[in-house]
C-alpha cells in the first residue's frame, strides 16, 4: 500500500499548476512517469522524482524524465489502453439457505474468483484493483481461505467485542452493553433522525418509528469489529494477474448474518 501511495504521490507532479486535468490525460509523457513510478515499485525503495522529473506549466514531464524512461535501465511494456470500470457484486453466502433470517453469525466469503473474473472481462494488464464493502457490518481483508480459521475469527474478534446480552445470538455475554444498540433512544438528534428519512423512513410518524426501532438488529459489536478489519483492499495487477501471495485470498467477512451483501469492485490501469 506504501508503494501505490508513492505511485499517486508521483502522479500528483505531473498535474498543471491551474489545476487542469492530470497530464497523462491529454499527451502521451504519462508513459515515462509511469516507468519510472514502476521503478520505484521494483526496486522497493524511494525514487527522488523531485529531482529526475521536472514539472513545466501546461507542458508534461521535463526532457529529462523522457531520456531517463527511454535509458536502457527502463524495459517495461509500453501501455496500452486506459481502463477505468466499476462493478458492483452481489455475494450469497455459502451457509444460508433460502429464506434464513440472518442470525448475527460471522461468516467468511472468498471474492478471489469474482475478482478475477472481472479483471479477465476488464482486459486490464497493469494497473490496479480497488475493492470495498458496501455495508457497515462487513469488512474486506486479505488471508488464507480456511474454514477452521473462520471459525477461528469469528471465536477471536467475539472475545474482543462480545454480542450484547440484548442481542439474539447465542454468543451474547451477560453485562455487555453497547449505547449503539439502545434502540428505544434512537434516533438520537435531529441528524440522525434525518438519516432515517433519507433512506426511506418517515419517522415523524409513531407507529413507522417504531417499524423502524423494530427492525434494527442488536449489533453494535458488529459495527466495532468491522471497523478493526478494515472496509477495503487495494491490490497491484501485473501482466493481468493480482499480486497476492499462493495462499491468500481476497475475503469479505460478514459480521452480522448470514445475509445477501454487495461488494464494489473498480479497476484503474492500462490494457
Amino acid at each position: 500500500m506504501t508503494s501505490f501511495l508513492k505511485f499517486l504521490a508521483l502522479i500528483s507532479a505531473f498535474t498543471t499548476t491551474n489545476g487542469e486535468r492530470p497530464i497523462f490525460f491529454r499527451n502521451n509523457d504519462f508513459s515515462a512517469a509511469f516507468n519510472a513510478a514502476s521503478l520505484t515499485l521494483s526496486w522497493g525503495r524511494d525514487y527522488d522524482h523531485n529531482r529526475a522529473i521536472k514539472t513545466r506549466p501546461n507542458r508534461g514531464i521535463s526532457t529529462s524524465a523522457s531520456s531517463l524512461a527511454s535509458s536502457s535501465s527502463f524495459r517495461s511494456p509500453p501501455l496500452g489502453r486506459q481502463i477505468c470500470t466499476y462493478k458492483t457484486v452481489t455475494i450469497r453466502p455459502s451457509g444460508m439457505n433460502a429464506g434464513d433470517a440472518p442470525r448475527q453469525a460471522v461468516s467468511v466469503e472468498d471474492l478471489t474468483p469474482e475478482i478475477k473474473s472481472f479483471l479477465s472481462q476488464s482486459g486490464m494488464k497493469q494497473g490496479v484493483i480497488h475493492v470495498i464493502s458496501r455495508h457497515t457490518t462487513t469488512a474486506i481483508t486479505i488471508n488464507e481461505r480456511e474454514s477452521r480459521l473462520a471459525r477461528d475469527i469469528e471465536e477471536f474478534f467475539l472475545k474482543i467485542c462480545p454480542p450484547d446480552e440484548r442481542s439474539s445470538t447465542p454468543k451474547k455475554v451477560s453485562g455487555v452493553r453497547y449505547l449503539h444498540n439502545d434502540i428505544d433512544q434512537r434516533p438520537d438528534g435531529e441528524e440522525e433522525a434525518e438519516r432515517c428519512r433519507e433512506n426511506g423512513w418517515n419517522i415523524d410518524d409513531a407507529d413507522e418509528l417504531q417499524k423502524w426501532r423494530d427492525q434494527e438488529p442488536i449489533n453494535a459489536h458488529s459495527h466495532l469489529i468491522s471497523m478493526m478489519l478494515g472496509s477495503s483492499e487495494c491490490i497491484p495487477v501485473v501482466d493481468g494477474e493480482m499480486v497476492i501471495g499462493q495462499w491468500q485470498s481476497v475475503l469479505l467477512v460478514d459480521l452480522d448474518g448470514p445475509r445477501t451483501r454487495s461488494v464494489g469492485l473498480q479497476m484503474m490501469g492500462f490494457g
